[in-house]
């Protein structure tokens, strides 16, 4: 993959992202603090301004791809980046199909990548039978078993980030969302997906940003179409200040038991402060479990990623 290849992705991925119009100044902020980090042979900072000022088309980028596995690539991405922060809505959708018909697919093939990120955006949050009921504050599960949870969460997100398919990364943040349902379950809250949006953009992670973030990471640094098992210690040894979906996870997840603990009482400026803070911590703890990570990596079938991401 050469730089205008790469240029012509990631061109993509920030089309979709604005395809609906909607983008706050926050998430317009985040979005282009994502693209200008990720550095590499392309230049970030010049893809973003031209899409923001119509420079950069969807016909344009698509007309950069001539490799079918490229195509396929680009049109995973940027279904993944529609779904990222909610089931994706109408304008959305018009976008997906414009960018299908721009490179040249069947309806089949439009078809199926969508249907796959639909399953995994509305993957249940609650897993197996209802706890029963607990009392606000005092929680159900003891805190050394919410951080055992939140770290095997923590060391999975942190495998399908080593993978190179898109899918890998289309399961972080369902799984994500699940972690943050199940520790406020553990101290009595029930949880909607929009309050846990809600909180995870209070602390400064914004949904569309963090999976720009992943899959930008993957297309500078070469991953994508190589085989997942030789790619796992490359990537780990050439790891970049950009955090790690295992540091990401391993702070929200902690953050949340702080914040549902206390009875939610911490304000936006200290729900991002515990956030930053932590997110340093768990970049010292990756180093420490990524043997686990590397071994997990090794281990998850992708084709059956939708299931993977019900049973946890």
């Amino acid at each position: 993959m050469n730089p205008t290849e790469k240029q012509a992705i990631l061109a993509i991925a920030v089309l979709a992202a604005f395809a609906d119009r909607s983008s706050s100044d926050a998430e317009r902020d985040e979005l282009r603090r994502v693209i200008e980090s990720l550095g590499g042979d392309v230049n970030t900072a010049a893809l973003y301004q031209d899409v923001l000022l119509k420079r950069a088309t969807v016909a344009s980028a698509a007309a950069q791809l001539a490799a079918p596995e490229l195509k396929q690539l680009a049109y995973e991405l940027a279904v993944g980046v529609c779904d990222a922060d909610k089931l994706r809505n109408d304008a959305e959708t018009r976008f997906l199909a414009e960018l299908g018909n721009a490179l040249g697919f069947t309806q089949p093939q439009i078809a199926q990548p969508a249907a796959t990120a639909d399953a995994l955006a509305t993957v249940p949050l609650e897993n197996g039978a209802p706890a029963g009921p607990v009392v606000a504050s005092q929680p159900a599960v003891p805190d050394a078993d919410l951080d055992k949870m939140i770290l095997n969460y923590s060391i999975l997100n942190g495998a399908l980030e080593l993978l190179p398919q898109s899918m890998a990364s289309m399961a972080i943040i369902p799984l994500q969302m699940k972690m943050v349902y199940r520790v406020g379950k553990a101290h009595g809250y029930e949880l909607d997906r929009g309050h846990i949006r809600d909180l995870l953009a209070a602390m400064g992670v914004g949904l569309t940003g963090q999976y720009l973030e992943q899959i930008g990471r993957k297309l500078i640094g070469g991953l994508f179409g190589r085989v997942a098992g030789g790619i796992v210690g490359g990537l780990a040894r050439g790891a970049t200040g950009i955090a790690f979906s295992f540091a990401t996870t391993y702070a929200l997840g902690q953050v949340a038991r702080r914040y549902y603990a206390g009875g939610r009482t911490m304000s936006t400026q200290m729900l991002k402060d515990a956030f930053n803070g932590l997110l340093g911590e768990a970049k010292q703890l990756q180093a420490q479990y990524l043997p686990q990570i590397e071994a997990t990596a090794r281990t998850v079938d992708v084709n059956q990623i939708v299931q993977m991401v019900r049973s946890q």
